[in-house]
């Protein structure tokens, strides 16, 4: 074997186990990972998802994913994260790519968010860099890549190509989108800070820059202001005669919509992409004219139930549906729903002012709370079921992973007066229609709890503790029926 050919050995293996010139290395084997069921994905070992920045291109959705080492504590915290590619052309089968955007350099401490377009024949991803600069401070520039395929990227130079805009941060200064219009403008809105702000606390917001040429760069008015943080990870896209633009505010998920290309924007009447647990959605194109949002799951510190979330998770997605007057609504993306196995079945028992009809069940609760429950319920198992509350109700709803006398366990809760679903410790708002009759389908898989309200809103959660197998049925001032009631166990657990 000559020395020559065993060098090219070498680097191969460097290569594909992740390693990169600057001497920062994470070990991601895309072979090792699952290539079906990618609902919650994780990829294999210590290794984690952080920001999802989907796209779609001639029938293939490319997931680009930030690979997360440290829960964002590599290079002293300023993230170590790397852009990684995960595709498919059904949202059943993928194929994993090793990292496509590493950091090759010891200035680069973290290739940050951003997006990518095709435009000339050619795939664009813009990116913030993190680096430290000539003052010993944190900040943040913006670069690009170049690829002909999606896959192969080359970093252009300069790199980084704008370090900041007048009047705006140069710590916060990441995210880009990017938007190349039918003139062949190149547009980025950028997550920053103004540094002077009508009110303070509202210096928030999203830098427009354009350019034609990817060389001379004008600052236009910023698309969206007065936001208490920096809005972070945009997204945006026009939609069947809207424009909506989607920022993050805490890792939380918000959108405003438009008839116009940038605004003005209105609030829309509910925020459906707002969950705790699903952070920075952002969305592309799909198959038939659909959308498909992905998000990431955070960890919880010291993995406890009512820890705070840490940076990094599980990936999760939702099918982003948009109703009659404009605003968006979620559901589980059907192929992407984990297989299962037989139903079980059911013993269900019920106190004396809950009566069984036709495998359905009315519990009463006129003057406090009335139950049902079943037992040897699957730890992993997807739930389903239909409600119909019968007049006004406190709430109604299920305790799951529960015990005999539920004492643990998660509720899962329904108000109509207060329009609001609660799971555990998280909670969606707005939730209209909670006084008729509604579809109810839970995925329980390890420590996610996955809810999706009448296929229009979902919730979810990372509730690691309780492994109860007790479900549980309620209401409470008032009477509710149960029908349709269907547990079946997660395929392979």
């Amino acid at each position: 074997m000559s020395i020559n050919f065993k060098i090219f050995l070498v680097f191969l293996f460097i290569s594909k186990a992740g390693y990169s010139q600057s001497g920062f290395s994470v070990k991601y084997n895309p072979s090792a990972q699952q290539r079906t069921d990618l609902q919650y994905f994780k990829p294999s070992g210590d290794l984690f998802v952080g920001d999802c920045i989907p796209f779609f291109h001639e029938g293939t959705y490319y997931l680009y994913w930030l690979l997360d080492s440290a829960h964002h504590a590599a290079l002293n915290g300023l993230g170590g994260h790397q852009w990684t590619l995960s595709t498919t052309k059904d949202l059943r089968n993928w194929k994993h790519h090793p990292i496509i955007l590493g950091i090759d350099e010891d200035w680069e401490k973290s290739i940050c968010t951003g997006s990518v377009a095709y435009a000339n024949k050619k795939f664009y991803a813009f990116y913030a860099t993190r680096l430290i600069n000539s003052e010993g401070k944190v900040n943040e520039q913006l670069s690009y890549a170049i690829s002909t395929d999606g896959v192969h990227f080359t970093k252009q130079k300069p790199n980084p190509f704008y370090a900041s805009a007048p009047g705006y941060s140069k710590r916060d200064f990441r995210d880009p989108k990017l938007i190349v219009d039918t003139g062949g403008v190149f547009h980025l809105l950028v997550s920053s800070k103004m540094e002077k702000a009508v009110m303070q606390g509202t210096e928030g917001a999203l830098v427009h820059l354009t350019s034609k040429d990817l060389k001379n760069w004008d600052v236009e008015n910023p698309v969206l202001t007065g936001q208490g943080s920096v809005p972070e990870c945009p997204d945006y896209f026009h939609w069947n005669g809207w424009y909506y633009l989607i920022y993050g505010h805490h890792g939380n998920t918000f959108y405003v919509m438009s008839k116009h290309a940038y605004g003005p924007w209105e609030e829309p009447r509910h925020q459906t992409l707002n969950e705790d647990f699903s952070n920075v959605a952002k969305t592309a194109e799909f198959i038939g004219g659909r959308r498909i949002a992905a998000a990431w799951i955070p960890s919880r510190k010291d993995n406890k139930d009512n820890m705070r979330e840490i940076f990094g998770g599980n990936a999760v997605f939702r099918e982003v549906i948009q109703h009659d007057d404009g605003t968006l609504g979620t559901k589980f993306p059907p192929e992407m729903i984990p297989a299962t196995g037989a139903p079980v079945r059911l013993n269900v028992k019920y106190d004396s002012l809950t009566s069984k009809e036709n495998e359905s069940y009315l519990v009463r609760a006129p003057n406090g709370v009335g139950a049902a429950h079943a037992d040897n319920i699957p730890v992993n198992c997807r739930i389903t079921m239909e409600i119909e509350p019968m007049g006004n109700n406190e709430e109604y709803g299920l305790y799951l992973r529960s015990d005999a006398k539920a004492t643990g366990g998660y509720k899962l809760s329904f108000s109509p007066t207060n329009q609001t679903v609660t799971l555990a410790n998280t909670s969606i708002t707005a939730v209209s229609g909670l006084n008729s009759k509604i579809k109810v389908d839970v995925i329980m898989k390890h420590d996610v709890i996955d809810v999706n309200v009448d296929n229009r809103r979902c919730v979810v959660n990372r509730l690691p503790e309780q492994k109860g197998t007790v479900l549980w049925l309620f209401a409470k001032h008032g009477n509710v029926r149960f029908k349709s009631i269907e547990v079946s166990p997660l395929s392979g657990n």
